[in-house]
């Protein structure tokens, strides 16, 4: 019985006998192929030794394609390529490797077997040249396996579809030398990076980058993306990234976050690499980076640091949240959202360089990831610091449409503004025995700011000046931030019985020390001042937040397809808001409270919440859907008067998903979520802030919660043989009841604002598009595609008791081109229009309608000895409006030539030229509600950069240098 033998133990007479038909099967040349092959492998097996004398020879090793365990005893086989004559046959031995010699040069066929496995075959020459073959790593696949998946032989697939998750083989991509993660990235169907390196994909911005699933320094994806050499990845996945509580039930709970995995290579994973660079430009430009990595399997540690004027390096450290942490525990709050940091009335910096101002950032890091107790135990740790500071100065141009006229406003702006920054993050995962996990996470953040700020404006309404004003802002705040949780899970034996249990901390803290002074003049209806108003003012805020909250969930399998997801779990949130405003009572000296401008808010919050889901899946289709609700007591206590403010509310928060997946490469995806919003501490608190005099703000405590309707719908499809690629994303989402401001202004061009809730409309928001690409190997193997994306909102608001409604909608089709030669070209195009749409109610006769463009082209020649020439350049067009009577562009042409040095590439010189044409003006437009805003600031302009920079890398042991 050939067929249940022993595998080692297999005969050549049941090789002959389960393989015979099948060879004369696929090469038929001959009626009496089955005769001549049983002679011939007769004839060459008792007189091998007759052909000893031949010199030509074949040798390999045999695997399994997945598990890489090496298959010994397999059959080897060599059959002439012009008959399928048998001329050598053999095993391989117990480690998987063989060897076949004796033979003569000519062509052949090289055929392997073994029980269970799909043969493998291939042609090969023997010649005076090539007297010898060897085939390496001979992968085989497991026939069961092949039955669930399509395998195309020759150019490796660029994408695969895996349910919810678009994984890219990086193999299949061009990668030039010394490229990094970003630049294998802008080749990717569906995926675009600008030049500050933001990641948007299918149409939603990309914050999480992973390295091996793991967190990789926390909040800052260019740490990734331009430090992780692209010829060291092996996939990129793209993914909606499930919070911990529902990638452990597999019942979706509606929060996700738009991630992207970026995963070594096996051979990539043990070894050091990292790079040093230092550059020197005109008028004191500069940069340096370090970075230093050292991975051993399934440990990694990394320590870098940068510094530079130039507005390109350590200036990516956004926080995820005002006070939260990227290596938080995801977890969603049960469909409410709370809210109850209180934002800092006075002007806080946020630490982020978006193109504005001259920058000056110093940056370090440091980050050690392992697994060890066979992967039972593992941690996560990250410090990073930093200091930014940015000295600047913009102008701002306004027209503000009020009932029956128009408010036009003027005013610059000059600041300086500095932020240090320290955070510590830590966590720890254990696996408790073969079915419990827990998960502890802890992180800290501690920030210290430091802003100055001088304005200067004037208003006019109808054209007659009506005032001006100059004001100074300073402000010194001290943030810090601590967050903890511990997640349990267990799975029973039953499977799809769990039970999981989350109990986590998060608080904060903004202690902030300012100064305001300010004179305004109001003129009369003649142009002559009317009156004046001086502020001279010591301001001091105290705000803290603390949030308890724990979930315990319980899913059961009622049958195979229906799984029902139970929750319950209570919250408690104490948050205080410390506000007070002194005039001087002589010079320095600031004692005089001012009461109705000082407040001292006790927010108490209890929430009991409870919810149910029910998730069905069978075959191709993936159904949940469910509700969770939210006893929310309200307890806020006015300790200035003793006043009390108590309300309940009942919050519900349904849910429902479902995705048909067509094939593993086509899947549809359509979702809905429900939100409660509460309305924030600083719209509730009924106290003025006057930070900007002509402005003044107001709380409204009366307020109630907003509810929030989100559709997600998507579609993907992708066909290996022709690298197509097509997909359709859409969301949309409507607010009842939504908290809208209420603006009321003076003759004199003042403004006091409240919030105020919106009974019986809706205010909307949508985003949607489509992308589609291929490669034309006709063309040369160009990368073509087109993309449409249709963004837009319907808000509203009150202006003088009179209700304004403003509609956008901003309309972007783009065509992109690609090019990748292996050491000679590489080519990214993208270019598009825009029409923007913005109207309102109250000035139906006045629209900004207008056309726009935006492009880039990011693309390298490479050219003999070792030179390379280059350019990322944008462009930006925006036409007149019926508001702004002047078209604005600018090309922004940066260049650059580098000349490389040693093996592989790995010293080069860079002379870079930025904005060439000298064209960056800092410009922007913005139509909201019933205000239409333009503002110009300084930036960097026209420098040119000598640049240094040396990568080293030593992967795996022996392994030569890349």
């Amino acid at each position: 019985m050939c067929g249940q033998a022993d595998e080692k133990g297999k005969s050549l007479h049941c090789f002959f006998k389960n393989n015979i038909n099948s060879i004369t099967t696929n090469y038929p040349p001959y009626p009496f192929m089955k005769h001549a092959i049983l002679l011939c492998a007769f004839f060459i097996l008792f007189v091998t030794g007759a052909l000893a004398q031949n010199g030509y020879s074949v040798k390999g090793t045999i695997a399994d394609s997945v598990e890489k365990v090496k298959l010994g005893t397999s059959a080897v086989t060599i059959l002439q390529a012009k008959d399928s004559i048998l001329v050598k046959f053999g095993y391989a031995q117990a480690d998987g490797t063989f060897i076949l010699d004796g033979l003569h040069k000519g062509k052949y066929i090289l055929l392997v077997a073994y029980p269970d496995y799909a043969d493998y075959t291939e042609e090969f020459n023997l010649d005076s040249a090539n007297t010898s073959r060897d085939f390496g790593n001979i992968s085989m696949s497991l026939k069961s396996r092949l039955l669930k998946e399509v395998i195309i032989k020759g150019t490796a697939s660029q994408m695969k579809i895996k349910g919810d998750t678009t994984e890219f083989n990086a193999k299949a991509f061009v990668i030039q030398p010394n490229a990094t993660v970003e630049d294998l990235l802008k080749q990717l169907p569906g995926i675009t990076v600008d030049k500050d390196g933001k990641i948007t994909a299918e149409g939603q911005t990309v914050t999480k980058v992973l390295l091996d699933g793991e967190e990789f320094f926390g909040d800052d994806p260019t740490l990734v993306t331009r430090n992780i050499r692209a010829d060291m990845v092996d996939k990129i996945q793209l993914y909606d990234k499930k919070s911990d509580q529902a990638a452990f039930t597999g019942v979706d709970d509606g929060k996700t976050v738009k991630t992207i995995n970026v995963k070594l290579r096996g051979d990539k994973n043990t070894g050091i690499f990292g790079k040093f660079q230092a550059g020197d430009g005109q008028e004191g430009i500069y940069q340096g980076e370090a970075l230093f990595n050292f991975f051993k399997s399934k440990e990694k540690f990394s320590v870098y640091g940068t510094i530079g004027n130039n507005g390109k390096v350590g200036l990516g450290f956004e926080d995820e949240q005002k006070y939260g942490t990227g290596d938080q525990l995801d977890f969603t709050d049960n469909g409410i959202n709370i809210n109850t940091q209180s934002s800092d009335d006075l002007d806080v910096f946020g630490g982020i360089y978006s193109g504005q101002g001259f920058p000056l950032a110093q940056t370090a890091g440091v980050h050690y990831d392992a697994k060890w107790d066979d992967d039972k135990q593992s941690v996560n740790a990250n410090y990073k610091l930093g200091f930014i500071s940015i000295d600047g100065s913009n102008g701002q141009l306004t027209q503000n449409n009020v009932p029956g006229n128009i408010f036009n406003s003027s005013s610059d702006e000059n600041y300086h503004n500095t932020m240090f920054r320290q955070k510590l993050s830590f966590v720890y995962e254990t696996k408790l025995d073969t079915s419990s996990n827990l998960k502890i996470s802890v992180d800290g953040t501690f920030k210290h700011i430091i802003t100055d700020n001088k304005y200067t404006s004037a208003d006019t309404l109808g054209g007659a000046l009506v005032n001006n004003a100059n004001r100074e802002l300073n402000n010194t705040v001290n943030q810090r931030a601590f967050n903890g949780s511990a997640f349990y899970t267990h799975k029973f034996h039953k499977p799809g019985r769990t039970l999981s249990f989350l109990v986590s901390e998060e608080y904060s803290q903004s202690q902030a020390n300012g100064f305001l002074t300010s004179h305004v003049n109001f003129y009369n209806a003649q142009q002559q001042v009317d009156s004046t108003q001086d502020i001279n003012e010591s301001k001091t805020n105290n705000l803290q937040s603390n949030l308890f909250n724990t979930n315990l969930t319980y899913s059961e399998p009622l049958t195979t397809t229906l799984t029902l997801v139970l929750n319950y779990g209570i919250g408690v949130n104490h948050a205080s808001a410390d506000r007070n405003t002194f005039n001087a009572s002589s010079p320095g000296v600031y004692n005089m409270q001012v009461d109705s401008l000082s407040s001292n808010y006790t927010f108490n919050q209890f929430l009991n919440h409870a919810g149910a889901i029910l998730s069905y899946k069978k075959g191709k289709l993936t159904f949940n859907f469910g509700t969770r609700v939210t006893d929310d007591q309200f307890h806020q206590i006015d300790d200035f008067t003793g006043n009390l403010s108590d309300r309940t509310f009942i919050d519900w928060a349904p849910q429902a998903r479902l995705q048909y997946r067509f094939s593993p490469q086509k899947s549809f995806t359509i979702a809905y979520n429900g939100t409660t919003t509460q309305p924030t501490l600083e719209q509730l608190q009924p106290i003025a802030t006057n930070t900007d005099p002509l402005n003044i703000i107001l709380g409204n405590p009366s307020l109630t919660p907003s509810f929030t309707n989100t559709f997600n719908i998507n579609y993907r499809s992708y066909k290996i043989l022709t690298d197509q690629f097509f997909g359709v994303y859409g969301n949309y989402s409507f607010v009842s009841n939504p908290i809208v401001n209420h603006i009321d202004y003076n003759t004199v061009g003042q403004s006091v604002s409240q919030y105020f809730n919106l009974a019986g409309k809706t205010t909307t928001n949508f985003n949607a598009g489509f992308n589609f690409g291929r490669k034309f190997t006709s063309l040369g193997g160009i990368n073509a595609g087109v993309g449409f994306n249709v963004h837009g909102n319907t808000s509203y608001n009150y202006t003088n008791d009179s209700l304004n409604m403003s509609k956008n909608l901003v309309l972007n089709p783009s065509v992109n081109l690609g090019m990748y030669k292996e050491q000679k070209v590489q080519l990214g195009l993208n270019i598009g229009p825009t029409y923007t749409i913005s109207q309102t109610s109250l000035q139906p006769n006045i629209n900004n309608n207008g056309w726009g463009a935006l492009g880039s082209i990011d693309g390298t020649v490479y050219l003999p000895g070792k030179f390379e020439v280059g350019t990322y350049s944008d462009y930006q067009y925006n036409a007149a409006t019926a508001s702004f009577h002047q078209n604005f562009s600018k090309f922004l042409l940066n260049l650059f030539i580098t000349k490389n040095f040693l093996k592989d590439n790995r010293l080069s010189i860079e002379l870079w030229g930025n904005d060439l044409l000298n064209q960056n003006s800092g410009f922007s437009r913005n139509a909201q509600a019933n205000l239409v805003t333009q503002t110009t600031y300084n930036t960097l302009k026209r420098y040119y950069m000598l640049t240094i920079n040396y990568n080293f890398t030593k992967m795996g042991a022996g392994t030569p240098k890349q």
